[in-house]
C-alpha cells in the first residue's frame, strides 16, 4: 500500500516536471499532475508484475523498494503526460 502511494505521488511530480520541461505539450499544472498520477500507478504496477518491486511486489519497504517506486513513478508519470500532451497537440492542428 505504501509503495502504491509513493508511486502515485512521484508520478504526479514526474508529470508536473515533464510538463514544465515540454511547454508545448503541457496540459497545465493540475492535468499534468493527474496524468502523472495515472502514469505513476501504471509504472509501479508494471514493475511489480515483473518482480522489481512496485505496487504488486511482495518486497519489504527497504531503500531499494522505495527507490524503485520513486523511479517508476517519475518515469511513468513523465511518459504518460508527454504522450497525452503529444496527442493533445496533434489534435489541435
Amino acid at each position: 500500500m505504501l509503495g502504491t502511494i509513493i508511486g502515485l505521488a512521484s508520478g504526479a511530480l514526474g508529470g508536473v516536471t515533464a510538463g514544465s520541461l515540454m511547454k508545448k505539450s503541457s496540459l497545465g499544472t493540475l492535468w499534468n499532475a493527474v496524468a502523472g498520477i495515472a502514469g505513476g500507478g501504471i509504472g509501479a504496477t508494471i514493475l511489480g508484475m515483473v518482480g522489481l518491486g512496485g505496487a504488486g511486489g511482495e518486497g519489504a519497504m527497504d531503500a531499494m523498494g522505495i527507490l524503485s517506486n520513486v523511479g517508476s513513478g517519475l518515469v511513468g508519470g513523465g511518459v504518460v503526460m508527454a504522450v497525452i500532451g503529444a496527442i493533445k497537440g496533434a489534435m489541435g492542428k
